[in-house]
């Protein structure tokens, strides 16, 4: 009898390998929608589709501007393709809003005449090792040309002739380099992944990023400019007001958070108090207050 109980688990394992395989291809061949451009005004699109994060493009008086670089070449070669359709003049900036695979990756295919800029702390963000702990692909030399080639503190303005583009740094967040990109005749920011809508919010405290920073951060932005429409990388444009209850629902997840520790609660306990794919947030907000605890 043991024998047959021991026969069907192992059946049983071999079956849930395989739908877990089946799955895993499925995920890895399901088609990637062709990258398109999405009008917000006469020279501010959203780069959407293609392997990688949402984007930007900014057409200028005398040239283009583009936020973020999807993930491969294929993707990079139809928003280049893409832009060529709307404008005849010429791409001069590549922008980084911060160091994440997603949104970087494609820097390499992107022409090397294209001036590339990110925020000082996203530069060096290129050479963290990786979350499993490999060290970065950007430590390779043949790479460098891709590596952002300007970087600045607290601002940087962009003129694109009698066009400014303003590019901001309000702190530490989902990482230490994001940014926002800011256009100012349109009252429209690019955030990157400051923001997420339908998610949980991801930090990433192997990079530096931490969640109640990440609060004062977005509180900072939306104190500093008067932006209307905020773009990010996984999620459709929102107003003001979503940013504001995005901070809001933040602060109630950590003082919830704060208060189970408060009871004494282990980590694998609070997160069973949670949606399982809140579970990463957990843990980042969890050690964060462990470590004010400590201090």
């Amino acid at each position: 009898m043991r024998g047959k109980k021991f026969g069907y688990k192992v059946m049983a394992l071999f079956f849930s390998i395989l739908i877990f395989s089946w799955v895993g291809l499925k995920a890895q061949t399901r088609p990637v929608e062709p990258v398109r451009l999405e009008k917000l005004s006469d020279r501010v699109y959203q780069i959407l589709g293609g392997r990688g994060a949402n984007g930007g493009l900014y057409i200028g008086d005398n040239g283009v501007l583009v936020i973020d670089a999807k993930m491969t070449q294929e993707s990079v070669e139809e928003t280049l393709a893409a832009i060529k359709k709307i404008t005849d003049k010429p791409l001069k900036y590549l922008i980084n809003t911060h160091s994440d695979g997603d949104h970087v990756n494609g820097n390499k295919f992107f022409p090397q005449e294209v001036i590339i800029i990110a925020h000082e702390n996203c530069r060096r963000e290129f050479f963290h090792p990786r979350r499993d702990g490999q060290p970065s692909e950007w430590l390779k030399p043949e790479l460098a040309p891709y590596l952002p080639q300007l970087t600045f503190r607290h601002k940087m303005d962009i003129y694109l002739g009698s066009k400014k583009v303003e590019l901001w740094y309000f702190g530490v967040g989902h990482t230490t380099g994001d940014i926002v990109v800011y256009f100012p005749e349109e009252k429209i920011a690019f955030i990157g992944d400051q923001i997420f809508i339908g998610r949980p919010q991801l930090i990433h405290a192997y990079k530096g990023g931490n969640s109640f920073a990440h609060v004062q951060t977005l509180s900072k932005m939306l104190a500093t400019l008067d932006a209307e429409l905020f773009c990010s990388g996984h999620a459709a444009p929102v107003d003001r007001q979503a940013i504001k209850n995005h901070i809001q629902a933040m602060k109630k997840f950590q003082q919830k958070v704060a208060a189970l520790i408060k009871k004494g609660l282990p980590l694998e306990e609070i997160k069973k108090q949670f949606a399982e794919n809140e579970g990463r947030l957990v843990e980042v907000v969890f050690q964060e207050i462990k470590a004010r605890q400590k201090t």
